[in-house]
């Protein structure tokens, strides 16, 4: 879906940071893309060509999630809600528990701003191993929403996250894979 000029921008302007934050990591480092206020606009309109018309509300998966995930929702004209880490945001609240490679960490939405029915699209900076997205999902689920797309500036593919997801039955969209 994005144009081999927006993938050309993009992959000079996002910075691999070898071995952060520990060693054996390339750190995608994706700040330098705010300083182009251009290029931000261009990878917003194509993220929103994706979702247009298939959404009825957006979640952003914190706090990288927001970055763009803001920007989508304004300009499909659905409400964005964001997902959060457990205690960041005043009750009622519903969570998700999930596993991370060593314990677990739970996530969290306001009660009542995922409506029932609701066609969902969940954003997020990047996919990896797809944990945290697959939680955010089950989110969405649980609150009797459908999760209709997943979105990302950059998916991991090594790392397999899209496995994770393809069982919730919703498109898959990166911008970039590395």
């Amino acid at each position: 879906m994005a144009s081999q000029e927006l993938i050309r921008k993009l992959e000079e302007t996002i910075e691999n940071v070898p071995d952060f934050p520990i060693p054996g990591i390339q750190f995608k480092d994706i700040s330098p893309i705010f300083l182009n206020p251009k290029l931000y606009e261009a990878v917003i309109e194509d993220l929103v060509a994706f979702s247009k018309g298939k959404v009825d509300a957006v979640c952003g998966i914190e706090s990288r999630g927001y970055l763009f995930g803001i920007a989508i929702a304004v300009a499909l004209e659905v409400p964005f809600i964001l997902i959060r880490k457990k205690g960041k945001l005043p009750p009622a609240t519903v969570s998700e528990k999930y596993d991370l490679e060593y314990g677990s960490a739970e996530i969290e939405t306001r009660e009542g701003q995922i409506k029932k029915g609701q066609r969902v699209l969940i954003h997020d900076d990047l996919l990896a191993t797809g944990g945290t997205t697959e939680a955010a999902a089950k989110l969405v689920e649980k609150q009797g929403a459908k999760v209709a797309q997943f979105s990302f500036l950059i998916g991991l593919t090594d790392l397999k996250g899209d496995e994770k997801l393809k069982k919730f039955d919703a498109e898959i969209y990166h911008i970039l894979n590395y």
